[in-house]
């Protein structure tokens, strides 16, 4: 059975770890660490408003439209693949400035708004079926997208595979409306910091 939740998991890890390229800088009154988004990263992501949320979205999805950057992305879904906050953080040293700069002020909005905000309401059934049909709508529009995004092996036409199905559910999530697309990134987010290493 299709499980796009798995295919975005780590794709959200990604933009998570952002902040250890830029883990010495100061973003406007903030200095911040992966330590700190780690343990605190599940209270932010309920507390940011939907606008913040997406923001960090829209950055995972530019990366994705990018050939370079999308294979570094895509590259986190080999079996083999180095998911800890090094990993993650090595695998975000391939993106490109413009993409960088997304993240850490997606990121930095995160933050800031996480610590200014009630909780947000949140359907955690309702995230999962917004992702279902994200995923149903890739199928019904790309040939190969069940069989590529359920490809296992390592070979080069199974990576290649994977990724596409990926960039497709991207873009199918990129099409639903902006509370299901900050649903969605929430729910695959607060599952991502939960299955991040600790003590990393």
């Amino acid at each position: 059975m299709l499980d796009p939740l798995r295919a975005l998991l780590f794709a959200c890890c990604l933009g998570a770890s952002v902040a250890m390229p830029v883990a010495a800088q100061d973003l406007g009154d903030w200095t911040f660490d992966p330590d700190m988004l780690v343990a605190g990263g599940d209270d932010i992501v309920r507390r940011a408003p939907d606008r913040d949320i997406d923001t960090f979205f829209q950055a995972v999805h530019a990366a994705s439209r990018t050939p370079d950057e999308a294979s570094a992305l895509c590259a986190l879904f080999d079996p083999d693949a180095d998911r800890s906050l090094t990993g993650l953080n090595a695998a975000m040293s391939r993106f490109g400035p413009d993409s960088q700069e997304r993240f850490a002020n997606a990121l930095a909005g995160l933050l800031i708004a996480g610590s200014q905000n009630a909780p947000q309401a949140y359907d955690e059934a309702a995230a999962k079926q917004s992702l279902k049909a994200a995923g149903v709508s890739a199928a019904i529009l790309h040939d190969g997208f069940v069989a590529g995004l359920n490809a296992e092996g390592n070979t080069a036409d199974n990576r290649k595979a994977r990724c596409q199905s990926l960039r497709w559910l991207l873009d199918a999530a990129q099409q639903r409306p902006l509370p299901e697309r900050a649903a969605m990134t929430r729910l695959l987010m607060r599952e991502g910091l939960q299955r991040l290493p600790q003590g990393q």
